[in-house]
């Protein structure tokens, strides 16, 4: 099957895009294409026009700041796994970047593509709501706002995005050479859609302790201490039963088998900040 017949345009800036976008409800971004592509091949997407946004200089920003680095949305899942960009959490992004299928789609595929599409099994959705990241968006007429990604991503291939609007770049916080960072992903063969995952971050200095469960039906189911309670949080995780009552108090639905695989990708992940 072939994809449908579109329009096809490469604005040269994020106001233009924006612009085009809201003048035509029916067009869509294209990114990387990793995700667009399959899916106007089987023609489960008919746009009548296809927004080409990887020649936006802006877009491809890497902004660096005493608290934080800004990805421009099309910096591109290798870039980060090369550590040809600035990595906020001292190389945590690079293994999750290295773990996302395969060196092509990498090659192609961008951070704020796969916000874009909110696919609740992308290593980015669970692994930047974990690390408190914060998605910036431009709308019609320059109109700019951040919103947490824990809020971003509202449900299966749903998102906070508006009529008009494109993800313009991912904010990341720094964190202290205390972190420590723990990532599981399980899947039936490397390169392959995550069934379950699990993503935990704990920064002492900051304060900060948070576990994510990804790969769900919906969005990450988010698990968070209050300041300075971590390492109490992270003991609770010990115990499998606990981490299966956990989540399901948080909001993690799903039969026995999809709650097993849970508990053993956010086990696995707190167990690596444990150590």
């Amino acid at each position: 099957m072939k994809a449908a017949a579109f329009d096809y345009v490469r604005p040269a800036s994020v106001a233009e895009a924006c612009a085009l976008l809201a003048a035509d409800p029916d067009a869509k971004i294209m990114a990387g294409g990793q995700s667009l592509g399959p899916m106007l091949n089987l023609r489960l997407a008919r746009p009548t026009r296809l927004i080409d946004i990887t020649r936006i200089p802006e877009l491809g920003r890497v902004e660096e700041s005493g608290d934080a680095v800004t990805f421009g949305a099309v910096v591109t899942h290798a870039a980060i796994e090369d550590r040809r960009v600035a990595d906020p959490t001292g190389g945590f992004m690079s293994r999750v970047a290295r773990g996302i299928a395969y060196r092509a789609v990498r090659s192609r595929g961008t951070i704020g593509g796969s916000l874009a599409h909110a696919d609740p099994a992308a290593d980015w959705v669970s692994t930047l709501t974990a690390l408190g990241a914060e998605v910036l968006l431009t709308g019609p007429g320059a109109a700019q706002r951040r919103v947490a990604a824990e809020d971003f991503i509202q449900g299966a291939l749903s998102s906070a995005l508006e009529d008009g609007e494109i993800v313009d770049g991912v904010r990341i916080p720094r964190f202290s050479a205390a972190t420590r960072f723990g990532f599981e992903k399980i899947c039936r063969k490397t390169g392959e859609f995550a069934e379950a995952m699990g993503v935990a971050v704990h920064d002492p200095e900051r304060g900060v302790c948070r576990i994510v469960a990804g790969a769900s039906a919906g969005r990450p189911i988010v698990i968070e201490a209050s300041r300075g309670a971590g390492a109490r949080l992270l003991d609770r995780f010990a115990d499998a039963s606990a981490v299966r009552d956990m989540l399901s108090e948080a909001g993690l639905v799903g039969d026995d088998f999809k709650m097993r695989l849970a508990v053993a990708a956010v086990g696995r992940a707190v167990a690596e900040v444990r150590r």
